[in-house]
């Protein structure tokens, strides 16, 4: 059946997740919620949808799903109210900045048997996911480590900086997720180490930029995350996992992937410049899928339980951070 989707918020993630709604069959974006009335007229202008408040959207018998894409700390409560209201839920990570009320947003979800998807969009990358598809089909055996690099092309804003919660639960976050996806085992342990290297006003924010993480499972498979809050060459996400039998990994990408070579050398057209364009196929595979799990009745991933986990390695490389050490997942 065709599914009719409310979004949540008009900034730059909700006109992302709006063109991936128009880009899946199956789902069309018939109603838009935000504070900024500018910002809401203007992107259901450009979907053909109508303009409503939350709580209208919350009783709209037209409505069957929505996607959370507001501040991190209206997600669980706007995921309690739309599992409550019979909606299905697609919401931007994380649910919260605490584990605890993540736990108990969970806790009503789970009992009132609702469909909740976190958007942990990279899982759903083509080339992300064929790394995924050639550790499934064993051609590089077992897996044995998993390298991550993942750079943005330059800082947030301070504004910004002050309600992500921090690096790890903002940034590397994902790249928790994508170990999790990759490594095929839970993390038993932490061990993370951050500094301010590009801008001094996120120090002074309590904040980092730059950060190495390696995760280690209780098989000792290991993982090594690389952050930065600056790519001066473009929006920087590989991947390479290495195996018993090989390796295989996913490059940079480019929107134009040619090669020019003159005499002056080979040169390659710069990478994307940030997410929004890296990881438009992602946005759209995610929402198919999360259409197709409404359609078909089934519980959709990556899931409310997936979020947990991986705000709950944040929340070790944070303590790893402060307390210089190794953080079991046990302490936290």
């Amino acid at each position: 059946m065709a599914v009719n989707v409310a979004l949540l918020g008009a900034g730059r993630i909700g006109k992302v997740h709006a063109k991936a709604v128009s880009m899946s069959e199956g789902a069309t974006v018939v109603a838009v919620a935000d504070a900024f009335e500018e910002a809401a007229n203007a992107l259901a202008q450009a979907y053909g949808a109508r303009v409503s408040s939350i709580d209208e959207i919350a009783a709209a018998s037209d409505v069957d799903a929505v996607i959370i894409c507001t501040p991190t700390d209206t997600h669980a409560d706007l995921i309690e109210q739309f599992v409550k209201a019979g909606k299905a839920v697609f919401c931007e990570k994380p649910i919260d900045l605490s584990l605890e009320r993540v736990k108990s947003c969970l806790k009503t979800v789970e009992d009132l048997d609702g469909t909740l998807m976190l958007g942990f969009n990279r899982r759903f990358d083509p080339h992300f996911r064929a790394v995924k598809e050639a550790i499934e089909a064993g051609r590089i055996g077992d897996v044995e480590s998993v390298h991550i690099t993942s750079r943005d092309p330059g800082a947030p804003p301070p504004a910004y900086i002050q309600s992500s919660g921090g690096i790890f639960r903002d940034m590397t976050i994902h790249d928790f997720d994508m170990a999790r996806f990759l490594l095929g085992e839970e993390v038993t342990s932490v061990f993370a180490t951050a500094s301010v290297l590009v801008d001094p006003e996120i120090g002074k924010l309590g904040d980092y930029d730059s950060a190495m993480v390696v995760l280690t499972t209780a098989s000792g498979k290991q993982c090594a995350i690389s952050n930065s809050r600056r790519a001066t060459y473009g929006y920087d996400q590989r991947i390479e996992v290495h195996g018993s039998k090989g390796v295989v990994s996913a490059e940079n990408q480019r929107p134009v992937s040619i090669e020019v070579a003159t005499a002056e050398g080979y040169t390659r057209p710069p990478l994307h410049d940030f997410f929004m364009t890296r990881y438009t196929e992602a946005y759209a595979a995610e929402i198919t899928t999360f259409v197709e799990a409404i359609n078909q009745g089934q519980a959709p991933q990556p899931s409310g339980e997936d979020g947990l986990k991986a705000l709950a390695l944040a929340e070790a490389a944070v303590k790893s951070v402060a307390e210089r050490r190794a953080i079991g997942m046990d302490e936290i």
